[in-house]
């Protein structure tokens, strides 16, 4: 869909603690964020003993760094042997194992979440140690093991991005705007009658991503092709 804002138009804007950091690992474009994801619809968790060890794992939607730490915050328990963790935003991730050789723990916590197709969430692992060791292969199939089993048949739910919308509409068409606009189940919808030239309304709104092209289509075939759409970010 081809948008433009006039120059003449100027519209405003409508709208943790620190952690001990070991072997860790990060990876991804800080700036990109899936448009639509699958993600967990609540806070689970998952416990298991494995050889006298004690593992639980919780698991949660997060949707930046500042509310990934903060559910980190929350979570850990400093009387834990270990804290390990790890969290994907989108292109973004990283990892920790807190403690456990290189490798052993964060990056398997990392494959299992990639393996669930969700996104968007963090895990952390808690391991109280029983006096016996794992060893490095038994040390990831633990922890990988424990995160994959958490999220296996953990309740999810669909999260699509919104766009913020705007539309200058004369006042006789303002009604059937709204219908055309209220049927996409828009959000947030607001009028200003300041940056518009008389006898014109400016309506703003939020509308999921993947319905821009529809919203278009709707309005100039049941409004008026005259009329301007605006993406506001």
């Amino acid at each position: 869909m081809a948008v433009r804002i006039p120059p003449k138009v100027v519209f405003p804007r409508l709208l943790g603690t620190a952690t001990r950091v070991m072997a860790s690992t990060v990876g991804g474009d800080r700036n990109k964020r899936p448009m639509s994801y699958t993600t967990l619809k609540d806070r689970i968790s998952y416990d298991k003993e494995i050889k006298k060890s004690k593992f639980i794992a919780v698991a949660s939607h997060v949707s930046d760094e500042a509310s990934a730490h903060c559910f980190l915050s929350q979570v850990r328990d400093p009387k834990a042997t270990h804290n390990c963790w790890a969290y994907k935003l989108g292109d973004q991730y990283r990892s920790n194992d807190d403690g456990e050789p290189s490798g052993t723990a964060g990056r398997p916590i990392y494959s299992a979440i990639a393996s669930s197709g969700l996104d968007m969430l963090m895990v952390v692992v808690i391991r109280y140690f029983g006096g016996i060791k794992l060893g490095t292969g038994g040390l990831v199939r633990a922890y990988g093991g424990i995160a994959s089993e958490c999220l296996r048949d953990a309740e999810t739910c669909l999260v699509k991005s919104k766009v913020e919308i705007g539309i200058e509409v004369p006042f006789n068409l303002l009604g059937s705007l709204y219908h055309q606009v209220q049927s996409l189940q828009v959000e947030d919808i607001k009028q200003d009658y300041d940056t518009c030239k008389d006898g014109f309304v400016m309506i703003t709104f939020k509308v999921d991503h993947d319905k821009v092209d529809i919203l278009e289509n709707a309005v100039k075939s049941n409004c008026s092709r005259q009329i301007e759409i605006f993406k506001l970010n």
